[in-house]
């Protein structure tokens, strides 16, 4: 069974079709780029992946479920346990530190305290960011910030990480570092990843390139 999968997926704004009649799969474990250009469609058909929004045609399935029919309660909680984000502009908590920021969906979660700092510190060290743990957001540089991101999006062991141009607004060393982190991560999770980008360089870190084009899949 795929992981990820969006069948004859049509979504308009108003009267304009953003998406039409697109077919996606995801296997367990694999690193897919959804490649293209501004306004083609990519962080709409992300959203859906992730459950933050609903096709008007179509069906998006985690693990055979049609996200759609899923109650607001199931979806918070499979985007809390199974479907981590990453988001271009890093959207920490500016008033908790690298390692609460890292913490907090693990406290949603209620795991235990012990576990839960053990998983932390796991996760800061992977990134190189332990030394960093007590710095506030307004501390970090952005690509600190999306380190520190990754690292929260994998906190709770998601079967998938749903990552929308993580390297958009960053420098190029900063992106080249995120890039490499996301790969090696996911690899060591055993996490999907699911990127969008307009960057073939970025695209070049995944399994497989899926080009879009005014919201088809070339």
């Amino acid at each position: 069974m795929s992981l990820l999968e969006a069948r004859a997926v049509s979504k308009r704004y108003d009267d304009r079709w953003v998406l039409r009649d697109l077919e996606l799969t995801v296997a367990p474990g694999e690193r897919v780029a959804l490649l293209g250009p501004s306004g083609c469609g990519k962080t709409t058909l992300l959203n859906l992946l992730g459950g933050l929004d609903r096709p008007d045609a179509g069906t998006v399935a985690f693990r055979g479920e049609v996200l759609a029919t899923a109650t607001p309660a199931r979806l918070a909680a499979l985007r809390r346990e199974a479907l981590g984000t990453v988001f271009q502009f890093f959207h920490l908590i500016p008033t908790l530190t690298a390692r609460e920021n890292v913490e907090l969906p693990l406290q949603l979660l209620g795991w235990p305290r012990d576990r839960a700092a053990a998983r932390v510190e796991e996760l800061l060290a992977a990134v190189g960011l332990l030394d960093r743990a007590g710095a506030w957001p307004r501390e970090m540089s952005g690509g600190e910030m999306q380190r520190v991101a990754v690292a929260r999006a994998l906190a709770a062991r998601p079967a998938v990480l749903l990552a929308d141009e993580p390297t958009g607004n960053l420098d190029s060393a900063s992106g080249e570092q995120v890039l490499a982190l996301l790969a090696e991560l996911t690899e060591r999770e055993g996490a999907a990843l699911v990127m969008v980008t307009h960057s073939d360089a970025a695209a070049a870190i995944c399994h497989r390139v899926v080009r879009m084009k005014d919201g088809r899949i070339l």
